[in-house]
């Protein structure tokens, strides 16, 4: 019933902002310019010392490590306070809030210790919120499985004069929650349900195990690999680290030797993988789906599968979902011919837009094995460890994207400033600097904004961990701490995330300068966090990207479509020495040169997509996943299989984004189209920009993504639409980004 916090890390009612009664949050004479803090020299910044010492994030049981026990058991005080209110209180919108303060006393300490086990530079903290997490994980999986308070939900679900007096928000809301229920077995008898809470386990444990492996650097006796490209690689006594593909190495060798042995069969790594993809079809199948993949695509936009499912059918079928599992406390099958055709429909997709991009991206490996004969004309045949170099040579060649000529016009305070006037103009929407208090941050060099709106007041806080530190995942993404909600006194919660990247420190003589790609990233958590800071929802289970993943993704990929855009880079994009203004042209030559060689890069996230909905189709597998790797890449990618090597061990992405990894080619297609038809004629639209906020970002989880995208767009696109939208994004010179190129 409360897995959310689980799945969305990074990564929900109705509009409130503005109409939601809650009091205003005016400007606070702490605050300061957003662009000048992060321009400062990289130094110790100086923290208030007087008054009250706080925790992480203002939490004040946090300023040691031994406040996660603290914590902790103030959250399972009140979880357990308010399952006794909700076994006694009778149907009605009441019980819907009393589930979602039950999330809300979870995720507080849940979603803020998933942040620190893996950032916080101290090891004690990280070890704490360990094992906080695994503390309140337990508490999950028996909320999950607890009979008496699912069915004083279910009592909810089956009154009709009830749920018809309900806003449709909080309708959605109970019918999420029962959702967890379900997806946990709640439906099966008691040995059945004590499997699926096993299952869960063993999943957890063995996605934690893969990940792990999945980085581990493979080692072979370095005497082995010839001697004049040993300096590569790291040694460790007579040994050689393979760590990763090298795929940036001018040598056509080392790219080769690395491909082959950082991703050679590790025999425990396979055993791991199969573990894990039979034993989520097991509990698929416990809980009543065909597969793991059916299971997934539940609440996807996939989920309602365009010109075959429309509204009403979508929302009968949940109804008589729900009055179904009623009806049985120990029903066990509720097999849905719906959920069949949303699987079908992501496969429709991917293979369409393979088929689509076929000639493109043959005409692309064609100029890839050009380039590889004219530089190595003794071996010039491509193999997959080429395609990432010589793509990249290609583009240097006809556009000179030298990243050191861009970086002095991006320094990282610039591109901060880029964003304000970007969200000023068109949300009114300004980032502000605020000092934080004693022990409120983890490392001296995060930077806390306030988000303020010009009528709205105070939306919210973003905590920028920016910088590199040792220990530090090498990784950008976001993170909700605390989900905003309409708390029971009427006041709003504010929400609060972490962007998290790892940009180098300034220097003496500059500020931190960001290369192009640096830049993108930064805009692209940017629109998670305005996500999460404009999913102003009543309720914080459905709170700003607490949605499905395929819609979750479309604010960060529209905010690229911006980040490409002279028009906006024109505000901010200036040397940090002389002011000069970023040339025209060079933005012209930079955003064309991500086209040379785009259909094949697309053509690979396709390959992957397939393969993870093989990975979880139908079980058992007819083949080893090695021998459908091989049977998938030649045919939804082209280049051919190395033999012994097996890629699909490093494919991480298989535990967060199980059966859904289809997301990102479906964000991008959304997002493309909400660029084409509502902000490329003008980036800085407020009428638009006002849409995009009510129409996309109000509802978090709140209203299902498909409606989201049809409200927006003003029609409900096809699979069609969505293959189109993706490869036009191809086409040269294409009328988004109005420039010459000089």
């Amino acid at each position: 019933m409360l897995a959310g916090w689980r799945v969305l890390r990074r990564v929900a009612l109705g509009r409130l902002g503005s109409g939601s009664g809650s009091p205003k949050r005016w400007v606070s004479t702490s605050w300061s310019p957003v662009g000048a803090a992060f321009n400062v020299q990289q130094q110790q910044q100086h923290r208030r010392e007087v008054g009250k010492t706080t925790g992480l994030f203002g939490v004040p049981e946090l300023h040691c490590p031994e406040g996660f026990q603290e914590a902790q058991e103030k959250s399972l005080q009140e979880t357990e306070q308010l399952i006794q209110k909700a076994y006694v209180t009778p149907p009605g919108k009441e019980i819907v809030m009393i589930f979602d303060q039950l999330s809300d006393a979870l995720c507080r300490v849940a979603d803020l210790a998933d942040f620190v086990k893996i950032a916080h530079p101290d090891l004690a903290f990280r070890e704490a919120a360990e094992e906080a997490c695994r503390n309140i994980g337990t508490m999950v999986e028996k909320l999950n499985t607890d009979v008496d308070l699912c069915q004083s939900l279910r009592k909810l679900l089956v009154d009709k004069d009830v749920m018809a007096s309900l806003d449709p928000d909080t309708r959605r809301v109970a019918e999420l929650f029962m959702f967890d229920f379900e997806i946990s077995g709640i439906h099966l008898n008691e040995a059945k349900r004590r499997k699926a809470v096993n299952l869960n386990v063993k999943i957890l444990d063995l996605c934690n195990e893969f990940l792990m492996g999945a980085h581990l650097p493979n080692k072979v006796d370095k005497h082995i690999l010839p001697e004049h490209i040993r300096h590569n690689f790291a040694v460790e006594s007579s040994y050689a680290l393979i760590s990763d593909l090298s795929a940036d190495n001018p040598d056509d060798l080392v790219r080769e030797v690395a491909y082959k042995i950082f991703q050679y069969p590790n025999a425990q790594q396979l055993q791991c993988l199969e573990e894990l993809l039979t034993s989520r079809n097991q509990l698929a199948q416990l809980v009543g789906y065909d597969s793991f993949g059916h299971r997934a695509l539940q609440g996807t936009m996939a989920q309602t599968p365009v010109n075959m499912c429309s509204p009403a059918i979508s929302h009968s079928r949940q109804l008589f979902k729900f009055l179904f599992i009623t009806s049985c406390s120990l029903c066990e099958t509720q097999n849905d011919p719906f959920i069949d055709i949303c699987k079908e429909n992501v496969m429709q997709f991917l293979v369409k837009l393979s088929d689509k991009l076929f000639k493109r991206t043959q005409n692309d490996f064609e100029m890839m094995e050009g380039m590889k004969r004219k530089l190595n004309p003794i071996n010039s045949k491509l193999m997959p460890w080429d395609h990432p170099y010589y793509s990249g040579v290609l583009r240097a060649e006809r556009y000179n994207i030298e990243p050191s000529l861009y970086c002095p016009f991006f320094s990282l305070g610039a591109c901060m400033e880029g964003l304000n006037i970007l969200f000023n103009k068109l949300l009114g929407i300004s980032l502000y600097a605020e000092q934080p208090e004693k022990g409120e941050v983890w490392c001296e060099d995060v930077r806390k904004l306030a988000v303020v709106h010009e009528q709205e007041g105070l939306l919210g806080y973003i905590y920028c961990d920016f910088f590199q530190r040792p220990d530090k995942p090498h990784q950008d993404c976001h993170f909700t701490i605390r989900g905003g909600r309409l708390k029971e006194n009427g006041e709003y919660q504010l929400p609060v995330v972490v962007l998290m990247l790892s940009l180098p420190h300034s220097t003496r003589g500059s500020p931190t300068l960001l290369t192009p790609g640096m830049m993108e990233n930064l805009f692209h958590e940017m629109g998670h966090a305005m996500h999460s800071m404009l999913g102003r929802t009543r309720y914080q289970h459905v709170t700003g990207t607490r949605c499905s993943t395929d819609f979750a993704e479309v604010p960060s990929i529209l905010m690229e479509y911006f980040a490409n855009d002279y028009r906006v880079v024109n505000q901010f994009a200036k040397h940090y020495q002389t002011g000069q203004p970023l040339p025209k042209n060079m933005v012209s030559r930079l955003c064309e040169s991500k086209k040379v060689c785009a259909a094949a890069d697309m053509q690979l996230q396709v390959f992957y997509a397939v393969l993870d909905q093989i990975y979880h189709g139908k079980h058992p597998l007819e083949k080893s996943t090695t021998d459908i790797l091989k049977e998938t890449q030649e045919k939804f990618y082209g280049l051919p299989y190395v033999p012994n090597t097996a890629w699909q061990l490093r494919f991480s992405h298989l535990v967060g984004y199980g059966a859904k990894y289809y997301s990102y080619l479906m964000s991008r297609a959304v997002a493309s189209m909400v660029w084409k038809q509502c902000f490329v004629q003008d980036p800085f639209n407020r009428a638009m920009g006002e849409r995009y906020r009510q129409e996309m970002l109000a509802h978090g989880g709140g209203k299902e993504p498909m409606l989201m995208v049809q409200g927006m767009l003003q029609k409900r696109p096809s699979v069609e639409d969505f293959v189109d939208a993706l490869v036009l994004d191809l086409d040269q010179d294409f009328e988004t980004f109005f420039f010459d190129s000089e």
